[in-house]
């Protein structure tokens, strides 16, 4: 009777054990799939975030060929969506990083409506500066001071709107340095010999541009498309917005300025591999990329 009754009591064990085996084969399965799921979620969005980048490209490519000559802003802007492509190709996939692609990418669109807006418009005052230069042209033997005055004028008003009020970058470097005992810094490519990110760029002249503080943001992306630095991050009127390593603030004052800043390392020795760095100004407009290598 007692034997009886331990052979159930076994059998009892061994259906609960069974139980408890087949729940947990179900629940790793179960992660297996939601894992694989995701893992895809990502790649299409990743693929996306690509389609999106290739189609402004290609609206940049057919604006630069129907352009009457070589607009220096439209290629510029063409050859940061191509560097953007290949950062987005090349990087691990993750949700955080993919979301900051995705609000660049709106940014850019939003560049671009800005950027054709303008190029329309100094089209237009080209044509419309022609025709008055033809009708200067007709009157010259009657107004001889008069249409002189125009024609400088007028040159004034070109150079003036092809300027424009926004600030740019004439110069653009990024240099990985050691600093030695004695404080002096010096030129590195290799990873862990990098104490510093020393950044430089020369802000372009620009007399129509208001003077006074200014501050752009220094946005530096590791090997793995994350921000190092503080992440903070800074929104437009527009809704726009871009995080960023540091902001760096100078004072401005229509001429060439030579501005340089430092992003120091992070806990550790900065990891192997390609390096990107880009430069808003205070509207959250991309004013240059650049992009480098750690052995």
């Amino acid at each position: 009777m007692t034997e009886t009754k331990s052979n159930n009591g076994l059998k009892v064990i061994a259906g609960l054990l069974g139980v408890v085996l087949l729940g947990t084969i179900i629940y790793t399965v179960s992660l297996y799939q939601d894992k694989k799921k995701t893992t895809t979620a990502l790649m299409q969005e990743k693929d996306l975030v690509v389609e999106d980048l290739n189609s402004l490209k290609s609206e940049y490519d057919k604006a630069i060929l129907e352009s009457n000559a070589t607009n220096e802003e439209l290629v510029a802007a063409r050859d940061n969506i191509a560097k953007y492509i290949d950062s987005v190709k090349s990087m691990k996939a993750d949700l955080s990083t993919l979301r900051r692609y995705r609000n660049q990418v709106a940014v850019l669109k939003k560049e671009r409506e800005q950027l054709l807006a303008q190029v329309d418009s100094l089209q237009r005052s080209n044509t419309l500066i022609a025709m008055e230069r033809d009708s200067t042209f007709v009157e010259l033997e009657k107004q001889t001071v008069f249409n002189d005055s125009l024609v400088v004028q007028n040159t004034q008003l070109a150079d003036a709107v092809e300027r424009g009020s926004a600030l740019n970058l004439s110069n653009f470097t990024v240099d990985a340095v050691k600093e030695r005992g004695s404080g002096k810094l010096v030129s590195t490519s290799r990873a862990k010999a990098t104490d510093k990110f020393k950044i430089c760029f020369t802000v372009a002249d620009n007399v129509i541009a208001e003077a006074g503080d200014r501050e752009f943001l220094l946005e530096v992306l590791d090997p793995q498309g994350n921000i190092l630095g503080g992440g903070a991050s800074k929104s437009n009127e527009e809704g726009a917005s871009v995080s960023y390593s540091k902001g760096t603030n100078f004072y401005y004052e229509n001429k060439n300025l030579d501005v340089c800043d430092y992003i120091n390392k992070p806990a550790g020795d900065f990891q192997k591999g390609n390096y990107m760095v880009n430069v808003y100004d205070d509207k959250l407009k991309l004013l240059g990329t650049s992009k480098f290598t750690l052995k």
